[in-house]
């Protein structure tokens, strides 16, 4: 072996080295994001799907879990995937340029890069097997071979049960290479893609498509801001580096069509990042949506710069700086710095484990219901070993993955410990509960009725009513419970109240009493029942979403169904 051959490849074996053993003191020290939590629960209840995404981050947390039961196990699998897509890249590269120098550089000038190198998020599994993606495409494009398109249906079939982001990279690799239609074994990819991922399809049809509907619908209903153009543009730039991601981008637009592979990475490149921009104009994009979009960006900014005859000496020391500057911030959410946790996006990494532990300390051996999102009740299952915590969705809330586990039935009738981050009143026997995170409140209440599970739909009479108006409606009333239920309020502690609002440019307004016999409506279990309800439309002309709640006391109220779209004349 030639020596400068060898000394490169001693290299990358100690930057993959290192790489490894930063990512893995990361993961063991720095604590859960709290979506990581949320996926932890997502391990505890092994399904084909989940309501916000598919399973495969479930498999992740489990296998690491499974050997050790701590954050590090959490991402452990991801520090090991991780890992192997910096050598398969390196593979695909090597091809162009054998400049390893170059290559880390480069990789560990990309923030989002050092994010998933130990995040474990759905995004983790799609970031290997996106990158394991274009290592056979790589080969299958040069080679049509029966058993490289067998590994690539299995690749694409992974890359959907990680993120539904991965049919994006699908796509415009197709596009790229319309001769792929000629290729009998390429149907043979489609056919096993569809077998492959027919039980997450069956297991969307089996609970009412909830992932569809959130993402397409739910999380869409908020009228456009330009700041989530601006934001989304910034933050590319950002999470491509702080200070070298907009030479990386300029290199990535320079390189032309070398071959059918860079063809495709040309087209993932441009179509990933153009297909959330315009997703900006009808709702917030995340930055961090566009991973698939960076191993491309690397790949032709790699390229570009190592065929470049003059030295960059300037490109080199600003990423020299990049680099110290993403390993400071490493540094930091792992030791944090006086001031640093009033950072909302580093808030994140305090103090969670400390609260969930004084929780644990009131609540003892009973199930916590914690009003809001469902980040904060996964935090206190994660870090107390538990399934107790149960995530109270408001109506002014969306709905998630809570709404579907067997978490909330175990609740009704029982005795709860009910934590908020707002007082229950004045009146009200509470604990205030001084944390890092803020201050929580806490009481006791028995015999709790909870019915978030509940679904009410309905077929409206027309879709355009007259403002400030009576409207007479049939309503479908379904109990998923094993269990019948009553919405008496006879010999009840808590009183049950079926209630409407509407939301309007993505503000829901006042919930208001649905005008029916609610009261009187007994349900058997996996039954539904028809009530005739009234309810009076809003006082201004307008495009509005109509939504229903049960609410039950001391509770703000669940959001019983989905929005239903209204024109009021």
């Amino acid at each position: 072996m030639d020596q400068k051959l060898k000394n490169s490849s001693n290299l990358f074996v100690i930057f993959l080295f290192g790489w490894t053993l930063i990512n893995a003191v990361q993961a063991g020290f720095m604590e859960l994001h709290p979506d990581e939590a949320y996926y932890w629960i997502y391990s505890r209840f092994p399904d084909w799907g989940y309501f916000d995404h598919p399973p495969m981050v479930a498999f992740f947390i489990k296998a690491g879990d499974a050997l050790f039961q701590s954050k590090f196990g959490l991402r452990l699998l991801t520090i090991i995937s991780n890992t192997l897509s910096v050598y398969l890249l390196w593979q695909i590269l090597r091809k162009y340029s054998t400049d390893v120098k170059l290559f880390i550089i480069l990789f560990s000038s990309i923030l989002i890069f050092h994010i998933y190198g130990f995040i474990t998020t759905p995004d983790s599994p799609l970031f290997f097997f996106s990158i394991l993606f274009f290592y056979v495409y790589q080969r299958y494009a040069a080679e049509d071979k029966i058993t490289l398109a067998i590994w690539l249906s299995l690749i694409i079939a992974a890359m959907f049960y990680s993120k539904y982001h991965g049919v994006l990279l699908v796509f415009f690799t197709i596009l790229s290479n319309l001769k792929l239609f000629k290729r009998p074994s390429f149907y043979l990819i489609i056919l096993l893609v569809v077998i492959l991922f027919a039980p997450h399809i069956y297991w969307q049809i089996q609970n009412g498509y909830p992932s569809i509907y959130y993402h397409l619908i739910d999380r869409s209903a908020k009228p456009y801001k330009f700041e989530y153009t601006s934001d989304y543009l910034l933050g590319q730039l950002l999470i491509a580096g702080p200070l070298v991601g907009w030479y990386l981008y300029k290199s990535a637009v320079s390189v032309s069509n070398k071959d059918i592979f860079i063809r495709a990475i040309k087209f993932n490149f441009y179509g990933i990042f153009l297909f959330f921009l315009l997703s900006t104009f009808k709702g917030r994009v995340e930055p961090h949506w566009t991973l698939i979009a960076f191993p491309p960006l690397f790949i032709l900014s790699f390229i570009y710069i190592s065929q470049k005859t003059e030295i960059l000496n300037w490109f080199y020391k600003l990423a020299f700086v990049n680099i110290a500057v993403i390993l400071i911030m490493r540094l930091v959410v792992i030791i944090p710095l006086p001031g640093i946790q009033n950072f909302k996006q580093v808030a994140y990494y305090y103090g969670a484990e400390n609260w969930a532990k004084q929780i644990k300390s009131l609540a003892a051996d009973k199930p916590v219901v914690i009003l809001g999102g469902f980040q904060e009740a996964s935090q206190y299952n994660f870090y107390n070993r538990t399934l107790s915590g149960f995530a109270y969705d408001s109506r002014y809330y969306r709905k998630n993955q809570f709404d579907i586990w067997p978490l909330e039935d175990s609740l009704r009738n029982k005795k709860v410990y009910y934590v908020n981050s707002e007082s229950h009143g004045v009146k009200v026997i509470q604990d205030t509960i001084l944390t890092s995170k803020g201050d929580f409140y806490g009481r006791w209440i028995d015999d709790v009725r909870l019915f978030q599970k509940v679904d009410i739909s309905t077929q409206l009479p027309g879709n355009f009513w007259k403002a400030s108006s009576f409207r007479k409606l049939k309503l479908k009333i379904y109990n998923p419970y094993n269990q019948s239920i009553s919405f008496s309020n006879k010999n009840q502690k808590w009183d049950c109240f079926l209630e409407f609002g509407f939301m309007e440019k993505g503000k829901i307004n006042e919930f208001k009493p649905v005008i029916s016999n609610f009261d009187k409506l007994i349900i058997a279990s996996k039954e539904s029942a028809e009530i005739s309800a009234v309810i009076r439309s809003p006082v201004k002309s307008g495009e509005y979403k109509l939504i229903f709640s049960i609410r039950t006391d001391p509770f703000p109220g669940s959001r019983n169904s989905r929005m239903i779209p209204v024109t009021i004349n």
